[in-house]
């Protein structure tokens, strides 16, 4: 293996993953919140409603896991589409 390849390999083991997590709260729809699961996060309305449930009954869910970059778009995404809205929902990341 040359020396490129190595650093090639290394930075691939190095990527921090995020676990990216949806709060909740008394105002926030659940129809809002899987409408989010499934526009931003891609999940179909299954998926959406059941993480959704968790959400609303364990305070948090995890939503996906994904690198910073992805991680940090995902965040962005949810928060422009509750103020747009006018829902206080709140999004997390947390490093894995």
């Amino acid at each position: 293996m040359n020396d490129l390849q190595e650093d090639i390999s290394l930075s691939l083991y190095e990527a921090k993953m995020f676990k990216v997590l949806l709060l909740n709260d008394d105002v926030t729809t659940m129809d809002f919140v899987v409408q989010i699961l499934m526009d931003i996060f891609h999940y179909d309305i299954e998926k959406a409603s059941q993480i959704m449930l968790e959400i609303h009954h364990l305070g948090r869910a995890v939503c996906g896991i994904y690198t910073e970059e992805i991680a940090l778009s995902k965040q962005r995404q949810v928060i422009n589409a509750a103020i747009k809205a006018d829902f206080p929902l709140e999004v997390e990341l947390e490093e894995v």
